[in-house]
């Protein structure tokens, strides 16, 4: 059983910045692929980027290609999302999940097995 919590969500303006966490806990972290997703008011839970714990390959949506970077740090059991070029767009609540893969890259909500309680991002104009 993993424990995903999420932190660092805020307000900010269009052009700035970001850096969301994903704390981890739980056993077989290496196991696992975290994803970062979020949800606006109205719309489904949209794949944002996704980082292999065990190989550091990541993948990203192409709407947040080019400005936003996902990490890990092993040490301290954390994942990062750097948002950065921030649009109103990007409002919405960002989730960070689990899904058990030493590879795959899955970019489907109902692929990932943990989720956390969510952090809410808001860009204004």
């Amino acid at each position: 059983q993993l424990q995903l919590v999420e932190s660092g969500g805020g307000l900010v303006q269009a052009g700035g910045s970001l850096r969301l966490s994903c704390a981890a806990s739980g056993p077989g972290l290496n196991s696992y692929v975290i994803g970062w997703f979020r949800q606006a008011p109205g719309n489904g839970r949209e794949f944002v980027a996704a980082i292999s714990w065990r190989h550091g390959s990541t993948h990203y949506a192409d709407s947040v290609k080019e400005r936003f970077t996902v990490s890990r740090d092993n040490a301290k059991n954390t994942v990062y999302l750097q948002m950065s070029s921030l649009k109103p767009e990007d409002t919405a609540v960002y989730y960070c999940a689990a899904d058990f893969s030493y590879a795959e890259l899955a970019t489907m909500a109902h692929e990932y097995d943990y989720w956390g309680q969510g952090t809410q991002v808001t860009v204004s104009s």
